[in-house]
């Protein structure tokens, strides 16, 4: 008998997806269930405020709009959709698909799950007097809105009442995966094995094409970037599943497209905390099928923790970002003063009008490696850069002058100066991210559908109890390195790196097992602090993922306050695990003479600044 599997495609990672990717996965055939994230932090107050200026909205109308001329192909083929992109306005969302499919002339019937939206009890959560889990800052005053992370019983009991369509405010990505495995199956809330392979399963194609070729490391191997597959993954019921594509689309799927997206934004692996689950992915393996399929397996878990996150957002003054480019001789270091005279100069301005002083501000000069520190080779004799200047202050005004008088450079400063990208830079809020545990007691969550509500019962968790890092497998042998050579990281490996709030999330996987034991030794917590210094406010952690010869860094405090808030070029660190790729590792030169690439590598290797550490790392 052939083992039931059950197909997921994804169609968004974000809101402002490709609007042709549900249509590439629903007329692929091969898909039972359509799910979709349309969610962040700042997409969520950017709802709000839309709702508050009409009721009508507060839901991202890209869903409904990619979804319309779908609706006749889902209901023949008995697609079943499940997303997030109810927003702060689930009913209001369902209001414009139950329209799109009368129009269609099919009937659907569409679920909402409600609770994770805590505005109107925001009294009652500030007597609580909750602290923000990263920084322990009290509790802001006025928010732009307050969401709950729910997990996957809900949807699962949307599913199992029969709806043809789900829609759910916030909740976690990987939950509208796991919500459909719980319910094909029957997983229970206490087969913890199975709710943390679900929830990998749904890890690995939250972010669409990100594991089918987006993004890569190797990113000249992958074809058809104009037409890049979104991410199938074929599931069943003991918690095991392939990762797979459309045919004839682009990208590819790889043991190491997948997993870059595996390590992607974890932080520990060993205790990546889901309101369904606590997951273990450090034992996971990944094996080739075949062409375009990986075979994911072992995920182990725990139970959940007794609290949700809850992410809250509030203004905090307002901020500009302004660029321009500069070119011709001595272009970086022109650029370079540029920025500081017109911020001295709009300073000065500013502080005489009694308006008070920047908040903070941010010069990067983009071409001359500004972003790596010291480590960078501080290219001043570039011919051509981008100068970027950011600015914070808490009266808009204050910024608007800052417009005006940034023009003055074209005039008064620097030849090479071309103009403003965008034209004059306008001031705009700066929303910031709060993030706190509540009790999932004090969260109720309900599914509503066709007029009835209906209680989810939660499973309540427990608290997480510490675990002792696993130590390296004893057999493994490190190389000589008495005889040594220094080849680049990216001779040994592949990195994916974003953002988790403040914090930079950085994996490294080792291209050949037999290279990990080598980038154990030299990717210490010091040298890769180091490596990132100019940004790091706070310590570095390292975890192992043994399964696929992987490490996961965890950098705390680096992105100048989170990605909605920060003034860098790169506030989500996604390009992190990008630039740590040229950091020179000594490997045994006996290593080259067997290895093509790696004495290629070894040829282009660059002066660094950051020493290579002996010592042992101090893991969390």
């Amino acid at each position: 008998m052939t083992e039931r599997r059950i197909a997921i495609g994804c169609s968004s990672g974000f809101w402002g997806d490709s609007a042709e990717a549900a249509a590439q996965l629903v007329h692929s055939g091969r898909i039972d269930y359509l799910v979709s994230d349309y969610l962040a932090e700042i997409t969520m107050s950017l709802l709000a405020r839309a709702r508050a200026k009409n009721p009508d909205l507060g839901y991202p109308p890209d869903f409904v709009e990619t979804l319309a001329p779908l609706m006749p192909a889902i209901a023949e083929r008995g697609i079943r959709v499940v997303s997030n992109a109810g927003g702060i306005n689930p009913r209001a969302c369902r209001q414009a698909l139950a329209m799109a499919a009368e129009a269609a002339g099919v009937t659907l019937r569409i679920a909402v799950i409600e609770g994770d939206d805590l505005m109107s009890r925001v009294e009652e959560i500030a007597a609580l007097a909750p602290t923000e889990m990263f920084t322990g800052a009290p509790f802001p005053r006025r928010l732009q809105s307050c969401n709950a992370y729910l997990g996957a019983r809900a949807i699962a009991t949307a599913l199992d009442l029969g709806a043809d369509i789900v829609l759910t405010g916030r909740c976690v990505d990987s939950a509208v995966t796991l919500g459909i495995l719980m319910h094909e199956f029957g997983w229970r809330d206490t087969d913890y094995d199975l709710l943390a392979a679900g929830s990998l399963a749904g890890h690995v194609i939250e972010c669409g094409p990100q594991c089918t070729g987006g993004l890569f490391t190797d990113w000249a191997a992958v074809p058809g970037w104009e037409d890049m597959g979104y991410p199938i993954v074929e599931c069943a019921a003991d918690g095991s599943f392939t990762v797979t594509k459309p045919d004839g689309t682009g990208g590819m799927v790889t043991t190491a497209t997948v997993a870059e997206q595996i390590v992607y934004e974890i932080g520990d692996p060993a205790a990546y905390i889901l309101p369904d689950v606590v997951c273990d992915f450090t034992e996971v393996t990944l094996t080739q099928q075949g062409p375009e399929r990986v075979l994911v397996r072992g995920a182990l878990g725990r139970a959940p923790t007794p609290t949700y996150k809850v992410s809250a957002t509030y203004a905090d003054g307002w901020r500009v970002i302004a660029t321009m480019m500069v070119a011709g001789r001595d272009a970086a270091a022109k650029a370079r003063r540029m920025g500081l005279a017109i911020i001295e100069r709009t300073r000065r301005l500013n502080l005489s009008a009694g308006r008070g002083d920047y908040r903070e501000t941010s010069v990067e000069v983009i071409g001359a490696e500004d972003t790596y520190g010291a480590t960078g080779c501080h290219a001043d004799d570039a011919r051509e850069v981008v100068l970027k200047i950011g600015l914070r202050h808490d009266d808009k005004s204050a910024l608007d002058l800052f417009g005006r008088e940034m023009t003055q450079a074209g005039v008064a400063m620097a030849q090479g100066t071309t103009g403003l990208f965008g034209g004059r830079p306008s001031p705009s809020p700066v929303v910031r991210l709060f993030s706190f545990l509540l009790d999932k007691c004090r969260v109720p969550v309900q599914v509503e559908l066709g007029g009835a509500e209906i209680p989810v019962a939660v499973q309540p968790g427990t608290p997480l109890q510490p675990q002792a890092p696993a130590e390296p497998a004893a057999s493994v042998v490190e190389p000589d390195v008495s005889h040594c050579a220094e080849v680049p990281l990216i001779a040994l490996a592949w990195g994916r790196s974003g953002d988790k709030g403040n914090d930079a999330n950085i994996g490294i996987i080792a291209r050949r097992a037999e290279f990990l034991p080598v980038l154990r030794r030299e990717l210490t917590t010091e040298r890769v602090g180091a490596f990132f210094g100019h940004y790091l406010t706070g310590t570095v952690h390292r975890w192992e993922l043994p399964g696929f010869h992987a490490l996961n860094f965890l950098l705390r405090g680096v992105l100048g306050g989170g990605g909605i808030a920060s003034l860098r070029y790169d506030p989500q660190g996604k390009s992190y695990a990008q630039m740590l790729m040229d950091l020179p590792i000594r490997v045994p030169d006996s290593w080259l003479a067997q290895d093509g690439p790696l004495e290629r590598y070894a040829a282009s290797i660059q002066p660094s600044n950051i020493k290579h550490e002996q010592s042992g790392d101090s893991l969390p």
